[in-house]
This record gives structure tokens, C-alpha cells and sequence, in this order.
């Protein structure tokens, strides 16, 4: 059974801490409770996402600098 990780806040969703890094996370790394996922920005300001469930991504929902709303998956775990 697939879980999802949804947006807390709208803004525009990143997977990266910064154009040149890495990304938090990729399909097949495990996340667990309290990972960072991704970055929501608004208006300047960057709001970390934190996994509220435990698993392995199997797919993001949201591609990187994508628009997102309040409660859209962003990632989906299994």
C-alpha cells in the first residue's frame, strides 16, 4: 500500500537544497520520520518539508520548481 507525502504550505516546490546540490532524496532511497523531502518556497522564504510517514520513495508526484497547493503529494512512498 502506497503512502503520500503531501505539501504543507502552496509555493513552489524544490527537491534541491540549492541549484548545484544534490537532491534531498531520490526514487528508491528509504525516508523516514522527520527527513527532509524538499524545500516549499513563498515569497523569498524556504520552508523545509519533513516526511510525516516512514518508507521508500517510489515515485515524486511534484517534478522540481514545479507550482504546488496546500495538500498536494509531492512524493509518493511505499
Amino acid at each position: 500500500m502506497s503512502k503520500q507525502l503531501l505539501s504543507p504550505l502552496p509555493g513552489t516546490f524544490y527537491r534541491k537544497p540549492s541549484p548545484d546540490a544534490a537532491p534531498y532524496k531520490n526514487v528508491g532511497d528509504p525516508v523516514a520520520v522527520g527527513d527532509v523531502i524538499g524545500l516549499i518556497e513563498v515569497m523569498k522564504s524556504f520552508n523545509e518539508v519533513h516526511a510525516d510517514q516512514a518508507g521508500t520513495i517510489k515515485a515524486f508526484a511534484a517534478d522540481d520548481e514545479e507550482p504546488v497547493m496546500a495538500g498536494q503529494p509531492l512524493a509518493e512512498l511505499e
